[in-house]
């Protein structure tokens, strides 16, 4: 039986090399017959957590109504988090970390999100793989401690121009890791 993926992105280039993965991890996923759910936040208005602790007070995730109350209920019955991005300046691009920020709000809200996979997917300009730890440890240890397990992580160095990534096995990667589900 196929299971529920919310997929996440955090790149603003339809034809980047993260969105190439991306589209490869999702149609492997969907052969597979799991249900895939994609949010591409850089075209969504999703802003910063306000750290008010009033998350499902008013009945929403977040009291600041933006696009994350219409991707919080999808998350909360998913499966498994697929999170997908760029590296932007040795870390997280500010349109996916304002997601990952308000994930915080189902614990404050008390809402049981523990038990589900995790997966990551992520590329970066420079040659050196290890530059991504900045996006790859703190997705690690934000899956850890709401008890997420990470079932997999593609981590493709040496993209940056559009398409630079169909030199590289990183969409065949990427397809592999729908397996993991």
């Amino acid at each position: 039986m196929g299971k529920k993926i919310v997929v996440i992105t955090g790149s603003p280039r339809k034809n980047g090399n993260s969105f190439a993965m991306t589209d490869a991890f999702v149609k492997a996923a969907e052969k597979k017959g799991h249900s895939i759910v994609r949010y591409d936040t850089s075209f969504m208005n999703i802003g910063f957590c306000h750290a008010c602790g009033t998350c499902f007070k008013t009945g929403k995730a977040c009291s600041f109504d933006d696009d994350f109350n219409t991707m919080a209920p999808a998350i909360l019955e998913a499966d498994a988090v697929v999170f997908s991005m760029p590296l932007y300046w040795y870390s997280i691009p500010a349109q996916i970390k304002c997601v990952i920020d308000k994930i915080f709000s189902f614990v404050v809200g008390g809402k049981d999100i523990a038990g589900k996979e995790c997966a990551l997917i992520a590329c970066c300009e420079e040659e050196d793989a290890s530059v991504l730890d900045g996006i790859r440890i703190p997705v690690e240890r934000s899956a850890a401690l709401i008890k997420w397990k990470m079932v997999g992580e593609v981590l493709v160095p040496g993209v940056f121009e559009a398409g630079a990534v169909e030199k590289t096995d990183g969409c065949m990667q990427a397809a592999a890791l729908a397996e993991k589900f």
